[in-house]
């Protein structure tokens, strides 16, 4: 293409060199002419391929190149000029639509060359014919507009051409993003939308349909390259991967159209989106028949999902079930019919038109047969009896789009030319200007479509999407299951009649090509290492975070009262523990406190009840009776640790198990004093007893409970004990308990309890030799000996037991606690009143005194 264009260069310096210097203009190279003519006021030029190849030439500039020999008829370019031509037809003889100016046509053919395309444009803007000598080159374009080309590789290098001369070009099948670009392509416009749409649309098609691990096939030209790289990069966006992306054109050599059937065939994807032109498809059909390249489910683009000569070639039906997106259906009135009426291509170029007639017909007019087998044309065959692509209407929208465009110049130049019911003037428009004022244009066709282009001078991007079914015959159909809108809101785009979808192995399920299994509610997908990001592993959400979609990419965490469900796709509400008056250890230590308090009143009632007996009298009946109304509260105080915690519950726990324990001690620390006090008085001229008697024993226990209190209320008031939710412990569940406030004021509280008992554990120790009779230190010293030993034990039990444990744990130490000093201190002197009564005597007590040395 180098030398092509560094010679475009050089004849475009020639002209603008021959301008300046106002000399002659002479025709540089061999001239090219059309293939279908007419003459006019204005003429529209148009371009289109019809043969779609050409012979190799010897391009090794040791001599001139030989001209270029075009072979393979192609109809569908005849198609578009027919479509021209009918739209000239139709102007010229229309009352409103440029009165009094005729239009003409120049249609050349470009053998689907990019190079020829440009040659061609060169002659339809310059002419074929050299200038007289006194005659300049700044002469008018010899067209007005060109239509063409088909594709878009040749459309690219052609408005690069004449770009420079504001020459407009308007194509009707060029579909590349990239001539969307005014800054390289000013002069282009087009009847068709951009693959910016389609390849969105395309993309968001195969998602809809939930393939997200999808092959690719492009036509390795502009029109492919570009297509598909805007259809990855919305895939990507959309979640879809692409495991192959192969380029394909129709002069690949063998060896690299093996090299794609190889990577096809060694995927693992089942939706293969082919961005291919019609004939590059035709060619890979034959190829993947003879490596059985079958059961895939194709997605195609406008270039082939609705050409029925792709169709007619596919017999072992390797296309059956495609999917893709066509241009939606138009109707232009006697379009058609003028269209199977050849009569205006014979009248407009006979040497086209010979060879069309031979290839349509398969006849031929000289009898020079080298097979023998071809039949003579008499010239009165009738299309009726043939059906090949001339005769198919499938790519009708495309006719109309030539023809849409033929009316926007004609609009465009009725409104420069001031027509009104007749245009005052037939000159041609300064190009630059007519360019300006197409861009701009907008008109209603005769049916009534609105047509326009944007700034970027394409149209209203809307899509049929075509589903290929197979009729009674084995025949491929072309069945219109929904549509694409891209000026709809975006979840309003893309509608398909799902029920209506045949699939590529006919099935009523949607195929599945995913690189991996959906993840299912309550786990993540994790990526794998190296891999696209739609092969992942599905890792479960781990505990207190969930996932409730499929192919969730993240797992959410609970908010902080909730928890997530053994399945990990909800999050409940975390259950609340407390120690509850329901449950079994609450049921169990309510009892046991219960039982002891009653227990206790029991005792309480047998020494008010035996009060004037000598063991009542000779162990102080008064602090028996505090003690015991102290060790009744003792086990009524536990119950406050059991139910829900509220404010004053947290600090009545504390406060009241504090003062009411110290109480106890008092009771049995004054106790243990009055037994050493007792036996001192029984000493020789001692009179120890008057420094402790009732009074003082009164004022002792009121002064170790005063000191409590004072603790107590210091708690209270600088930081109480409060109800909260603990969060922390356990992440499943919420621990209501009470707050201490004051570490300090709580471990102040234990500490005064714990000296007072072990103040008391050292005397009743001191005095546990003393005579049976007065001694009650040994049961003293007993019960608080199991006292200390259980709140010793204590301190690590609450600190590690969790939850309501830790409450059951200090209940069960107060219980304990209580439970020895009522058994080690009450019950042996109980079971000596009420079943050993007559060792409850006076003689007997100081019988026992006797006894003793």
């Amino acid at each position: 293409m180098e030398p092509v264009f560094a010679l475009i260069q050089v004849v475009i310096s020639i002209v603008n060199f021959s301008t300046a210097n106002e000399t002659a203009c002479n025709l540089q190279g061999e001239p090219v002419y059309p293939q279908l003519w007419k003459n006019g006021n204005i003429i529209v030029g148009g371009i289109f391929p019809f043969h779609s190849s050409w012979e190799i030439r010897d391009l090794s500039y040791a001599a001139m190149p030989l001209p270029l020999k075009c072979t393979s008829l192609d109809f569908r370019a005849f198609q578009y000029s027919q479509s021209l031509i009918f739209a000239i037809e139709e102007i010229n003889n229309s009352p409103s639509l440029l009165p009094g100016v005729s239009l003409g046509y120049k249609i050349y053919d470009t053998c689907s060359s990019m190079a020829m395309g440009v040659k061609v444009a060169m002659a339809l803007i310059n002419g074929n014919e050299n200038s007289s000598v006194d005659q300049t080159c700044s002469k008018p374009d010899q067209v007005q507009a060109i239509i063409g080309d088909t594709a878009s590789s040749p459309c690219m290098a052609i408005a690069r051409s004449i770009g420079p001369f504001s020459i407009p070009i308007i194509s009707h099948y060029a579909t590349c993003e990239c001539l969307s670009d005014k800054r390289k392509y000013p002069s282009f416009l087009r009847t068709i939308p951009s693959d910016y749409h389609q390849s969105r649309a395309l993309a968001e098609m195969v998602r809809h349909f939930g393939w997200t691990w999808v092959g690719a096939i492009r036509t390795d030209d502009d029109y492919g390259n570009s297509g598909m790289a805007t259809f990855t990069k919305v895939a990507e966006q959309l979640g879809v991967c692409l495991e192959y992306s192969i380029p394909f054109f129709r002069t690949y050599s063998q060896e690299k159209i093996i090299r794609i059937i190889e990577q096809i065939k060694s995927s693992t994807s089942r939706v293969i989106v082919a961005f291919l032109a019609h004939w590059d498809l035709e060619i890979l059909l034959h190829v993947f028949f003879e490596h059985n390249i079958t059961g895939y489910q194709w997605v195609g683009t406008e270039g082939w999902i609705s050409d029925s000569a792709v169709a007619l070639l596919d017999k072992h039906h390797i296309l059956q079930g495609a999917i893709g997106l066509a241009m939606p259906k138009t109707k232009v009135t006697g379009l058609k019919d003028f269209i199977l009426d050849i009569s205006p291509l014979k009248s407009a170029g006979s040497a086209i038109f010979k060879k069309f007639w031979e290839a349509l017909f398969k006849c031929k007019y000289t009898t020079q047969n080298d097979s023998g087998d071809t039949r003579m044309c008499t010239g009165k065959e009738k299309l009726s009896d043939v059906e090949n692509t001339f005769t198919d209407m499938s790519l009708l929208p495309i006719f109309s789009n030539v023809y849409k465009g033929v009316y926007a110049v004609a609009h465009t130049l009725h409104d420069l030319l001031g027509c009104q019911k007749t245009c005052p003037t037939k000159k041609q428009p300064d190009p630059v200007t007519f360019l300006e004022h197409l861009k701009r244009v907008r008109f209603k066709t005769n049916e009534g479509e609105e047509v326009y282009f944007d700034k970027n001078g394409d149209p209203t991007a809307r899509y049929e999407i075509i589903n290929w079914q197979t009729s009674k015959d084995r025949q491929h159909e072309f069945v219109t299951v929904g549509l694409y809108d891209s000026f709809l809101p975006a979840h309003d785009r893309l509608a398909v009649n799902m029920t209506i979808v045949i699939w590529a192995r006919s099935s009523n399920q949607v195929p599945i090509s995913v690189c991996s299994e959906s993840c299912p509610p309550g786990t993540r997908k994790a990526v794998q290492k190296g891999r696209p990001v739609c092969c992942y592993d599905c890792i479960p959400c781990a505990e207190g975070e969930i996932s409730n979609i499929t192919d969730s990419i993240t797992c959410e965490q609970c908010y902080q009262d909730y928890w997530s469900n053994p399945h990990r796709d909800k999050c409940v509400k975390k259950e609340t523990e407390y120690l509850n008056y329901g449950e079994i250890m609450g049921i169990s230590l309510t009892t046991i406190s219960i039982v002891g308090a009653f227990m206790t009143i029991i005792m309480a009632i047998i020494f008010c009840r035996y009060k004037n007996t000598p063991i009542v009298k000779a162990n102080n009946s008064e602090l028996s009776f505090l003690l015991l109304f102290s060790l009744t509260l003792c086990f009524l105080c536990s119950l406050t640790f059991i139910g829900l915690p509220s404010e004053w519950s947290c600090m009545l726990r504390h406060t009241v198990f504090g003062i009411t324990f110290v109480l106890c001690i008092s009771c049995v620390l004054g106790k243990t004093i009055v037994v050493l006090m007792a036996f001192r008085a029984t000493l020789p001229g001692s009179n120890v007893m008057k420094w402790f008697g009732p009074p003082q024993q009164r004022l002792s226990v009121l002064a170790f409970t005063l000191i409590q209190v004072i603790i107590c209320v210091l708690w209270l008031a600088i930081s109480p004990p409060f109800p909260f939710r603990n969060l922390k412990h356990y992440k499943e569940k919420i621990i209501l308990e009470c707050g201490l406030g004051s570490a300090v004021g709580f471990w102040a509280v234990l500490g005064y309890i714990g000296l007072l008992a072990v103040l008391c554990f050292v005397l009743a120790f001191f005095a546990r030799k003393l005579p049976d009779n007065f001694n009650e230190a040994k049961f003293i010293t007993f019960s608080m000996l199991i006292f200390c030993a259980v709140w010793i034990t204590f301190i690590p039990a609450y600190v590690s037991s969790p939850g309501k444990f830790t409450v059951a744990v200090e209940i069960f130490a107060i219980l304990a606690s209580s439970f020895a000093l009522l058994f080690c201190i009450f019950f042996p002197k109980c079971y000596i009143i009420l079943l050993k009564p007559e060792k409850n005597s006076k003689q007997q007590m100081m019988g026992k005194i006797s006894l003793k040395p």
